[in-house]
């Protein structure tokens, strides 16, 4: 007896869909480099209060690499990615990399609820109305830029990276070394305010 065609297609679907699901895909998705932008693009302005009340300007941390990462306390991938920023910054603090976090949406007590048990050890700035985001353009979170001394970002990302990776900061190390001429390239300039 001949089965018919489409129901054998159906069977050879579900057959690739429970192949695909059974390959390990760590090994797939273990490259943590970061992919250029086609060409650098000026960042938009950012000032934002940080949870004591304080304005940070981006404009005041011109002629470093700056990684702004937007994220939000219910965001699973979020959560599971700060851990991994807190040991980068730590590893770049002696570049002069700055990072900053903007969260996205929520109030001061909630954002400071979570850092109980999420610390993250560089500036948490607010975004409670998401006009920052919007002007950045961030259509989902995580999303990470990473900006060049001259306030352009290099580098965007969308999802969760391990920001520990030790190939992912010598890209970042490699950015702050043609900054400052030791590198490739020349740098200077201000980041966006």
């Amino acid at each position: 007896m001949r089965l018919p065609a489409t129901l054998m297609y159906r069977w050879a679907l579900r057959l690739l869909a429970w192949m695909m699901l059974s390959l390990p895909i760590g090994p797939l998705m273990a490259d943590q480099s970061l992919q250029p932008l086609a060409r650098p693009a000026p960042a938009p302005s950012l000032h934002l209060r940080d949870l004591q009340g304080e304005f940070h300007h981006l404009s005041d941390l011109r002629g470093r690499v700056v990684i702004v990462n937007f994220w939000a306390s219910w965001c699973t991938p979020c959560r599971k990615e700060l851990p991994s920023m807190n040991q980068a910054r730590a590893q770049l603090a002696a570049n002069e990399v700055e990072m900053l976090a903007v969260n996205v949406g929520e109030e001061a007590e909630a954002v400071e609820g979570f850092l109980k048990d999420f610390p993250i050890d560089f500036p948490v700035l607010l975004d409670t109305q998401g006009s920052m985001s919007q002007r950045w353009q961030v259509r989902g979170l995580p999303t990470t830029f990473v900006l060049n001394g001259r306030g352009e970002i290099v580098y965007r990302v969308v999802g969760k990276k391990q920001w520990d990776d030790a190939g992912l900061l010598r890209q970042i190390e490699a950015l702050k070394m043609s900054e400052t001429g030791y590198g490739h390239g020349a740098g200077g300039g201000k980041p966006g305010e």
